[in-house]
């Protein structure tokens, strides 16, 4: 099914058609293919930079202690009886010897009626003790020296249970810790290691099959023949995928339809999604577009990034997964990853951000901008919070991409702005 290419979807559409098309065969990727792994070595990966997005839960990760696993204290202060204290008050104070301090980390003997333990922060509330009164709150306001003896005021009555982190109030064992689907960041591994969870099952990575089109093309590293170029769209968005959260395998296929449907027979058996870049436009060698004919072809209201295709393709294990595909500048490439895939594949895979940070400034200098088109700008924030171009509007204008730290939405029906004009942007780093 083709679509007239003067019939232009909206970036909105078009990403949610994107979204519709890739999200369930990301899910089912994520529930076929889990590891079990030690959350030693996670927080090894983790501290050696291994890998730019957190892994995702596969199944429910359940408590192996209780949290907090003793009774302890929330303040610095005095451990007692609440039935002490009952008569206590300003004009009539009860008056407790203080015994032994708890340190955090000791073991505290079983506190006596009608005494006073200070107790640190995080430290185990005696037995026999119910409450805790904070030092602040306590006459003297300050500890004793452990070496010699002394005597505390308490001019008011304490309830049972105040400022003690009474064992299981946080998690329970055996209660679910993190939920599956969770991303395991700083605060998801903290709790795991808290509650003595050793491993934990974590989805694999979606295997993304990206291919670079284009006779021209000679893959990173590689010799150039004569007009050829080296495949920029390929280590782009390697990188992009990656950071997305994917694991990536690059090919580069020149324009016969041979050529590219044997590099699809030849994808492993777990590709869950595969991303092309060229052969899409109305050409006479647009390999993708005259190869995978049941996708749908067509333009969206775009600038860069108007060329775009979406639809299935068959790979070798017999298997249908999604196709999107990509123009080949590269950088309508990468800014059609920004707004159609990134936002998708960062949400399945649990990367963070999820989905760009966004914001409005004031324009450094004024913008010409095609009114039927919603044009993306690149551009970076200047030391006065202005918005600055990196270079002009031109699809292949790789460099100026490089030194982008924002892209520039101008919507449609925009045709001028000046300088000093409010824009909206998205981060990229």
């Amino acid at each position: 099914m083709h679509d007239d290419v003067t019939r232009r979807r909206s970036v909105a559409d078009h990403a949610a058609a994107v979204a519709e098309a890739v999200e369930p065969a990301l899910a089912a990727a994520r529930g076929r293919a889990s590891a079990r792994i030690d959350v030693a070595t996670l927080l090894t990966q983790v501290g050696a930079g291994a890998g730019l997005s957190p892994r995702v839960l596969a199944r429910d990760a359940t408590a192996a202690a209780a949290l907090p696993g003793f009774d302890n204290s929330q303040m610095d202060g005095y451990a007692v009886r609440s039935a002490d204290l009952a008569g206590a008050s300003v004009g009539d104070p009860v008056v407790l010897p203080v015994v032994a301090p708890v340190p955090a980390g000791t073991q505290p003997p079983t506190l006596e009626p009608g005494t006073a333990a200070p107790v640190m922060t995080g430290a185990p509330v005696p037995a026999g003790a119910d409450a805790v009164v904070r030092i602040e709150d306590a006459d003297p306001p300050r500890f004793p020296d452990p070496a010699t003896s002394a005597e505390v005021r308490f001019a008011v009555p304490v309830t049972r249970g105040t400022f003690v982190r009474t064992a299981g109030s946080d998690v329970a064992a055996g209660d679910v810790l993190v939920p599956a689907a969770t991303p395991l960041g700083g605060p998801q591994l903290g709790a795991l290691v808290a509650a003595g969870v050793t491993t934990v099952e974590v989805a694999a990575p979606p295997h993304v099959l990206l291919v670079s089109t284009g006779s021209e093309l000679a893959p990173a590293g590689a010799p150039l023949g004569p007009a050829q170029v080296h495949d920029a769209n390929g280590a782009a968005l390697t990188a992009a995928l990656g950071q997305a959260g994917a694991r990536v395998t690059t090919r580069v296929a020149p324009d016969r339809p041979d050529a590219l449907l044997r590099v699809l027979a030849d994808a492993a058996g777990d590709v869950a999604l595969v991303v092309t870049t060229g052969g899409v436009s109305a050409g006479a060698y647009e390999v993708v577009r005259q190869t995978l004919t049941d996708a749908w072809f067509g333009h969206v209201a775009v600038q860069p990034g108007g060329p775009q295709g979406l639809g299935t393709v068959t790979l070798g294990s017999g298997r249908d997964v999604p196709l999107v595909a990509f123009p080949g500048n590269p950088v309508s490439a990468y800014v059609s990853f920004e707004l159609f895939l990134r936002p998708v594949l960062a949400a399945a895979t649990g990367a963070s951000p999820a989905r760009r940070a966004t914001g409005r400034a004031p324009l450094a200098e004024p913008l010409d901008s095609p009114p039927a088109l919603h044009q993306v700008r690149r551009g970076a924030l200047d030391t006065d919070g202005r918005v600055r171009m990196t270079g002009g509007p031109g699809s292949h204008l790789l460099t100026h991409l490089a030194a982008a730290t924002v892209l520039v939405h101008v919507p449609p029906g925009v045709a001028h702005l000046d300088a000093g004009d409010l824009v909206d942007y998205q981060e990229l780093r």
